[in-house]
């Protein structure tokens, strides 16, 4: 299969839709006519996180090494995939992606409608504030394939957004990103086109540490570290300096006590001195603080199996009812005809 590799095989609603749209899409794509629409506003004003250009790229980056080990992979690599976010009125923030199963029959692209289903309810169950906003994919100008797989997601998501990222680079002072919402063209008729919308980058404080590591580290040329990277080999440098001086004030001590040095009343006075500063730390406020902590992050660890264990057991119980009512059905049809 060419694109996505999957763990279990597409439905056969998939096979079907391909096979309807393929005579259709094979007509349109050699008509060659541009599928964006100029002049028109967009509808929206665009929010966009940079987590989601990270999620893409990332997703790029590991199906074009996939394909680089492949020898009769194609030489384009196009990746596909939805993002979420929050929508109020005419303004809407993409904050999150995910990627989305495929499969291509004949020239035409399918989406996996029961994979996407899957993954919003899963989404929808921790975010319960974002939704589906529309999908993504990378390249070029938008064309007649994308267009094709924008129908696609026009029945599962109303009015759904398209984000393409050119992962060859735009011009100087771009990001070589574009996100476009469709419109219908002409009256009695349900042909879309695209129409490019303009949009803002809105990030967080994690988001900002997060690229600005990601920026400095990217290169293996250069040489600069990120603000979390110096930060970070200062703390460790120091908790080693510490161990270290601990581990020397020990090894003395235990070395008085077996008789192996001289016994210096001066100095063991200063280590007493320095142990009896490590009660100070055990008090109420600072027991408080650090209890909150821990069962902050017990909790976080048990709520992701909490969460991964519903997940399976919706699945089964899905799974179980289907089971039952095919046998129940069976049951009836045999007390018609017997």
């Amino acid at each position: 299969m060419s694109g996505m590799e999957v763990d279990e095989e597409l439905p056969s609603e998939v096979l079907d839709l391909g096979a309807a749209h393929k005579n259709d899409t094979k007509d349109e794509s050699s008509s060659g006519r541009s599928v964006m629409a100029g002049g028109i506003p967009g509808s929206v004003s665009v929010s966009l996180h940079p987590l989601v250009l990270l999620n893409v790229s990332d997703h790029w980056t590991r199906q074009r090494a996939q394909q680089s080990q492949t020898k009769d992979a194609p030489q384009d690599t196009q990746v596909y995939g939805a993002i979420i976010g929050k929508q109020t009125g005419r303004e809407v923030e993409i904050m999150n992606s995910f990627e989305l199963q495929y499969e291509i029959v004949g020239e035409l692209v399918v989406l996996s409608k029961e994979y996407y289903r899957l993954k919003e309810e899963q989404y929808k169950q921790v975010f319960s504030e974002m939704d589906l906003l529309g999908w993504y994919t990378t390249g070029g100008e938008a064309n007649e394939k994308d267009l094709d797989v924008h129908k696609q997601v026009c029945e599962l998501v109303e009015g759904p957004l398209l984000l393409k990222l050119d992962p060859a680079g735009g011009r100087a002072g771009e990001l070589g990103v574009s996100v476009c919402e469709s419109v219908v063209v002409g009256a009695g008729t349900t042909d879309i086109m695209l129409v490019q919308l303009s949009y803002t980058l809105a990030t967080e404080e994690a988001e900002r540490v997060g690229v600005d590591h990601v920026a400095r580290m990217a290169s293996q040329q250069s040489v600069q570290q990120s603000n979390v990277s110096d930060n970070l080999h200062a703390q460790c440098s120091a908790v080693r300096m510490l161990l270290s001086r601990v581990q020397l004030v020990l090894s003395y001590v235990e070395a008085c006590e077996r008789g192996e040095m001289v016994l210096d009343q001066q100095l063991m006075r200063q280590i007493s001195s320095l142990a009896h500063r490590l009660p100070l730390l055990d008090n109420e406020n600072f027991n408080e603080h650090f209890f909150t902590q821990s069962n902050d992050v017990a909790l976080l660890a048990y709520l992701g199996a909490i969460t991964k264990s519903c997940n399976s057991c919706n699945r089964f119980l899905n799974r179980f009812n289907l089971l039952h009512e095919r046998l129940a059905l069976g049951r009836k049809m045999r007390g018609i005809f017997f």
